[in-house]
């Protein structure tokens, strides 16, 4: 059985900042693609097909632990400023393990901490209204 718990992602391609409400909003861990600058470098001098495969493959693994968290959950928050965050719902849309976890998408800018933990008070705030 599920907890009912409320979950926010704020991400981008390289890092995810995963935050639980239980009482009160707290950063539970940090997730970071395993594709880096320095991978990228390295694939670049090879081939650009090689660097493109491994992105894809690094980036796969990111989403899926994204995804092994997620769905313990009833409410998923997606946000950040870059596309990642809608790929990773549109990977979820596809996916019947997550057919009854409510899961939105907002976009933002670049957060610090504390803003991500106000974007989430006030966004399931109004959620409740």
């Amino acid at each position: 059985m599920k907890t009912r718990k409320k979950l926010g992602i704020w991400m981008d391609n390289s890092i995810a900042h995963i935050i639980e409400f239980t009482d009160q909003w707290e950063e539970l861990q940090t997730i970071e693609s395993n594709f880096t600058h320095q991978d990228r470098v390295s694939s670049q001098s090879k081939s650009e097909n090689i660097m493109h495969n491994k992105e894809q493959q690094s980036q796969a693994e990111f989403y899926k632990k994204l995804e092994d968290i997620i769905v313990k959950y009833d409410t998923v928050l997606l946000f950040g400023a870059t596309n990642a965050k809608t790929e990773l719902f549109n990977k979820t849309q596809k996916d019947h393990r997550f057919e009854n976890t409510k899961i939105e998408v907002k976009e933002t800018d670049k957060m610090s901490k504390s803003q991500q933990i106000s974007f989430l008070t006030d966004y399931f705030e109004t959620a409740k209204a």
